[in-house]
């Protein structure tokens, strides 16, 4: 397990990962092979690769269980529905998890109370307050284990700036079941992307190597990418061209 910790150490510091840093971590837990300690070790070594005042999350979504005909979450016990990876760490000891009926995100770290703490007054998924627009403004990366860079929802946040017409749909009013045994309530506007498909993964054209750095972590291939020329590219192709990133799913498909 010790070894296994101190190579993912090593991967990141290949991949250039800056000490004392903010990581948002995309991933399949599978794609790193068989990790002794399972992802427990996962979660120590990106801990200790980003040293004492380091940042570490990971997205929490539960749009899956959370919907239109079942419109409650319980901040506590709702699991996320984006892999094994992200829901072993929004359950272990010291992690906390912003408020969002959908687009939740847990952390831990020097920066996690910022980055997650107003999540809960927004009126979208990715809105001025949630992690996704507060890690442009901190400053920081996203790390992309095993699972290309598709799945990347920091791009919502983005096309929340813009407002393509697909993104939206009707908003819906959530039950918010909070640890303490209290309750409060939400209006949130759901995304929609009906009849189109999420091409997020064009930004690999639209970013250079020092930006987007390619490398192994064990088994995985990753990718590691700078949030905020994310951010810079990404607004201007989406600016540009309202469709750069989805394409539209053809009929009977």
């Amino acid at each position: 397990m010790d070894s296994a910790i101190e190579q993912i150490k090593m991967d990141l510091r290949k991949l250039g990962l800056p000490k004392n840093n903010n990581l948002l971590v995309h991933s399949s837990l599978r794609s790193l092979g068989d990790v002794p300690g399972g992802a427990e070790t996962v979660v120590r070594g990106l801990l200790e690769a980003l040293g004492p005042d380091g940042t570490l999350l990971f997205p929490a979504l539960s749009y899956r269980d959370v919907g239109i005909e079942h419109p409650v979450f319980d901040l506590r016990n709702t699991p996320c529905c984006v892999g094994a990876l992200p829901e072993y760490f929004r359950k272990r000891p010291g992690t906390i998890r912003s408020i969002h009926p959908t687009h939740s995100v847990s952390g831990v770290g020097k920066n996690a109370e910022w980055l997650l703490g107003d999540h809960f007054k927004d009126t979208t998924p990715c809105g001025p307050r949630s992690p996704f627009r507060r890690l442009r403004e901190l400053g920081g990366w996203i790390l992309f284990i095993g699972c290309g860079i598709s799945p990347n929802t920091s791009m919502h946040a983005v096309e929340e700036l813009v407002e393509p017409f697909y993104l939206f749909t009707s908003p819906v009013d959530y039950r918010i079941l909070l640890p303490d045994g209290g309750e409060t309530r939400m209006r949130v506007r759901r995304h929609n992307f009906s009849g189109w498909t999420q091409m997020y993964a064009r930004l690999d054209a639209l970013m250079d190597g020092e930006h987007l750095r390619k490398g192994k972590i064990l088994a995985a291939d990753c990718y590691l990418m700078d949030v905020r020329d994310m951010w810079e590219k990404a607004l201007v192709a989406l600016k540009n061209n309202p469709l750069y990133f989805v394409k539209e799913i053809e009929k009977g498909a």
